[in-house]
């Protein structure tokens, strides 16, 4: 089924443009003179907002759990459309946009390779294949195979439990000791379906080494199999059971041969789980007193939390650009054209219930915005869903851009009761 249609440049069709990466690929595609196409399913276009519908070239509407029928539906589109590229904006739907591409001979990633970007047992496994530093991790199919993994496994304690199969931080906690395991596999397992298209995931749980340290994150952008490395962003958490992102922070503030090391463990990584054209986001950690960055997992997909925003602010580079630069066969802009430095805050709740009133004070050299309403529910403050809004401040270096950052966060207003 096809909804709508209109002429310009070369078409790339993005599987699943919603959600906080779909706004930079269209403001990528304008840049470029691309058409840009969506494949979903048409009651999940329906609730798309009014800007991401009308800056489409056209929607493939198909069911994207179901692969044959999808394949089949977004071929035929894509040929009709006489489109020169395939790119997946919805972390999960990675491995259907590696099967399109191969269908159509188009730039894309390995297909063999693809569902270890989205799985995270199988992304273990291309680690431990590729050799790159990672956690220990095993596997439980339910919270007394969990146990029994954590009594004889030598992973010890805190240990990382998290779905197979999710993303943003969902489902996944950090327990210190037997007593919360039980909770945090059922937390792990909650997620049966990935919603709003009901794709099946897999319930199995991965319980992961902890490993201490501060966190990081890097995007690779791949483009015939060769990695062009993006710049490294600072991260920063919550503590205790529930890991939440606080923040960004752009440039990272790392030494020149620590940041290099960072890029390049990225892009093993990416290419460890296939690939080839297209954008990877890896997250990483570096234990106090090493030199060597461990990767937590990597997606072959533009980050969330706008990460594309905060290293355009400080570097000139838009991922977005070079991610369907690369898609198309073009080789990636990822120079960097300014030298500043950007951080992003989020604004989180102290628990869940219903957004009484929020509000972002103005200052200069920052911008905020609200996720949440007045009215809308909050959720508990157990994953990134619970976000009520964030402030991003660009300034001269990394610390003044946090500060200012956190300045305004910490001024603004949120009620829920």
């Amino acid at each position: 089924m096809t909804i709508g249609a209109g002429p310009g440049g070369p078409g790339v069709l993005v599987i699943e443009p919603m959600g906080n990466a779909g706004r930079f690929l269209v403001e990528a595609a304008d840049r470029l003179g691309l058409r840009l196409y969506a494949a979903t399913h048409k009651e999940v276009h329906d609730a798309y907002p009014e800007r991401l519908r009308s800056a489409l070239a056209g929607v493939c509407a198909t069911d994207l759990t179901d692969t044959p029928r999808a394949l089949a539906d977004m071929e035929a589109f894509c040929r009709g459309h006489a489109l020169e590229g395939v790119a997946a904006c919805f972390e999960l739907f990675t491995p259907l946009a590696a099967l399109l591409a191969e269908r159509l001979g188009l730039p894309g990633n390995d297909p063999l390779l693809a569902r270890a970007a989205r799985n995270k047992i199988l992304m273990g496994e291309a680690f431990a294949a590729a050799g790159i530093p990672a956690p220990r991790w095993a596997v439980a199919h339910d919270a007394d195979e969990a146990h029994r993994v954590a009594r004889t496994g030598g992973l010890g304690w805190p240990l990382v439990v998290k779905p197979a199969e999710q993303g943003g931080s969902w489902g996944v906690s950090v327990v210190d000791g037997p007593d919360r395991l039980t909770s945090a596999v059922a937390a792990a397992q909650r997620f049966t379906h990935a919603q709003p298209h009901g794709l099946r995931l897999d319930t199995r749980v991965l319980l992961q080494e902890y490993v201490p340290g501060a966190e990081y994150s890097c995007e690779t952008v791949a483009a015939d199999g060769v990695a062009h490395p993006l710049p490294v962003v600072a991260k920063d958490t919550t503590r205790g059971r529930y890991r939440i992102e606080t923040g960004h922070t752009c440039p990272s503030g790392l030494d020149g041969p620590l940041e290099r090391a960072v890029q390049h463990t990225a892009a093993r990584a990416a290419l460890a789980v296939g690939v080839r054209n297209g954008i990877a986001h890896t997250e990483l950690k570096i234990p106090p007193g090493s030199r060597t960055p461990h990767v937590i997992e990597t997606g072959a997909r533009l980050p969330g939390d706008n990460l594309c925003e905060v290293v355009e602010a400080a570097t000139g580079v838009s991922e977005a650009v070079a991610h369907l630069q690369a898609v198309l066969g073009r080789v990636p802009d990822t120079v960097a054209t300014t030298t500043a430095a950007a951080s992003i805050r989020f604004l989180l709740p102290e628990r869940g219930g219903v957004l009484r009133r929020a509000s972002i004070p103005q200052a200069p050299g920052t911008h905020g915005e609200l996720h949440l309403e007045p009215g809308d529910t909050v959720p508990e403050p157990a994953d990134s869903a619970c976000r009520i809004g964030h402030v991003l401040a660009r300034a001269a270096t990394p610390g003044q851009a946090r500060d200012l950052a956190a300045g305004v966060a910490a001024r603004s207003r949120v009620e829920v009761g």
